[in-house]
């Protein structure tokens, strides 16, 4: 239910903790630099995690379908994955850090109680499906700094009453971006 990751461990390996429905808490030190694919997927029992600062890249599919309902994502953070946080239907807010220039497809997709989201203005790029049935995000501001938005990026968004473009209206890249 409960672990320590041991100081000196600089990855958390592919699928490492894949489907541990048991895991209610894990420590991560601040020597993990990433943080693998499916690393914690599934694990419907971990409500919250803190990303210490030394870690750069987590990986697609990370917590996926996990029970996360707060997540603390450091400024470290450069990429996230696609899928990275894909179906934590309790996730309730998130905030993306300021060295992400690419919200990458899915990222978001099906986090139902997402009500609010931070999108920095290092973000150049929303990808498709990112935010993809959000369905308690009602308001979205876009910083003038991204300048694409993919494919059904916020597409089932049903609470969707807002979206406040800082600069110019990007590029909307894709088509279906609001529908629904």
């Amino acid at each position: 239910t409960s672990i320590t990751i041991p100081n000196g461990v600089t990855f958390i390996a592919d699928g490492t903790f894949y489907e541990c429905a048991s895991l209610t808490s894990i420590t991560i030190p601040n020597s993990v630099t990433t943080i693998g694919s499916h690393a914690f997927d599934d694990c419907t029992s971990l409500a919250s995690v803190t990303i210490p600062n030394s870690v750069t890249t987590i990986g697609g599919s990370a917590f996926s379908g996990s029970g996360l309902t707060s997540v603390t994502i450091p400024n470290s953070v450069t990429s996230i994955g696609t899928g990275a946080f894909w179906s934590c239907g309790s996730l309730t807010s998130i905030t993306i850090p300021n060295g992400v220039t690419f919200i990458v497809d899915g990222t978001f997709y099906a986090c139902v109680s997402l009500a609010s989201v931070t999108i920095p203005n290092s973000v150049t790029t929303i990808g498709s499906f990112a935010f993809y049935d959000c369905t308690s995000l009602a308001i979205v501001t876009i910083p003038s700094s991204v300048t694409t938005i993919g494919d059904s990026a916020f597409a089932d968004c049903t609470n969707l009453v807002g979206v406040y473009f800082r600069g110019n209206t990007p590029s909307l890249g894709g088509t279906n971006v609001f529908s629904g």
